[in-house]
């Protein structure tokens, strides 16, 4: 299945990335619908899909949620490749890579036929996390924070009770969490492609110097500790992991936020990280340096010749 619409204004990384002042300014996700017991959307066992890319650390969130949560049987996922083109994330059929898959639903080529498919008059971007209803063949949410709330809690009445019992977003805390979300978001998560996408150094120095301020405060919180809230582990974790896990490796050199790295220069956020990923499945099997280096680095816009650097050298360093 594939569109012959032309939407190539919205799928092309290159077109209308940035402001008139040289700022990356990121569009708000368009499907914003939850799973709930009574609403239209129930939850069901096989009823939804997930489709995701192991580069994007927006899909790797719900990728986390899904493993911590035991949601692998009743939600299936698939994988697009890494390399985006003028035409979006494609299949792996189209665009062959190891671990990139076909869509199994449609035999879509792209991301952006399985959006217009839901709406063929859809003028938003084709980002991945996508959730999907297989049952009305439409998308029930593409906001990476909202998903991982709806996989955190939607679907516990059909979990053991180990794996319902596990709340990444705790009453106690949200508050807390709550908190620390906003100004991560905006100043890391985005931060980091703020400064990537810049094409004024004036926005460039805008959001790099923000960016290492909140790495330097995330530092006196993370300091003798392994989460950042609670004691325990929270979505606040996730949300920062994906962003960490790709600094060294992507963010550092293509984005050019060189201030310091993570491994030489914030030793609590980099032991933080790699307990994380080395003590825990979730993180570690959902963590993809192939794909995380291939498309950072296959972006024309900010890698023109697109050579991959070799290192760093580990891509990760052990505990």
């Amino acid at each position: 299945m594939t569109t012959t619409r032309d939407v190539t204004h919205l799928t092309d990384i290159s077109k209308g990335l940035t402001q008139a002042d040289g700022s990356f300014k990121r569009a708000a996700s368009s499907f914003r619908r939850t799973i709930e017991k009574g609403g239209e959307f129930e939850p069901e066992k096989d009823r939804y899909h997930l489709y995701v890319a192991y580069a994007c650390p927006w899909a790797n969130r719900t990728l986390i949620v899904r493993k911590l949560k035991g949601l692998e049987n009743i939600i299936g996922v698939t994988v697009v490749s890494p390399r985006l083109s003028e035409h979006g994330w494609p299949f792996g059929d189209v665009d062959p890579f190891p671990g990139a898959e076909p869509d199994p639903l449609y035999n879509a080529q792209y991301i952006k036929d399985i959006y217009l498919r839901a709406d063929p008059q859809y003028e938003g971007r084709f980002t991945v996390p996508l959730l999907w209803d297989k049952k009305t063949e439409t998308v029930v949410n593409n906001e990476s924070s909202e998903i991982i709330r709806i996989l955190n809690s939607a679907f516990n009445e059909l979990l053991p009770a180990d794996q319902a019992s596990i709340d990444l977003y705790p009453e106690a805390h949200r508050a807390q969490i709550d908190e620390i979300n906003e100004w991560v978001y905006d100043t890391v998560n985005n931060g980091v492609y703020k400064a990537g996408f810049a094409t004024t150094q004036q926005a460039y120095e805008a959001a790099v110097v923000p960016l290492f301020d909140s790495l330097d405060r995330l530092e006196k919180i993370l300091a003798g500790k392994d989460y950042l809230v609670g004691g325990q582990l929270t979505e606040a974790d996730i949300r920062l992991f994906v962003t960490i896990v790709r600094f060294d490796p992507a963010y550092y050199g293509n984005f050019k936020c060189n201030l310091r790295s993570i491994r030489d220069g914030y030793p609590a956020i980099h032991l933080w990280l790699r307990k994380l990923y080395w003590n825990n499945d979730a993180f570690f099997s959902t963590t993809k340096f192939d794909h995380i280096k291939t498309s950072y680095y296959s972006q024309k816009i900010v890698n023109p010749h697109l050579i991959v650097p070799l290192g760093p050298i580990p891509l990760i360093l052990p505990l």
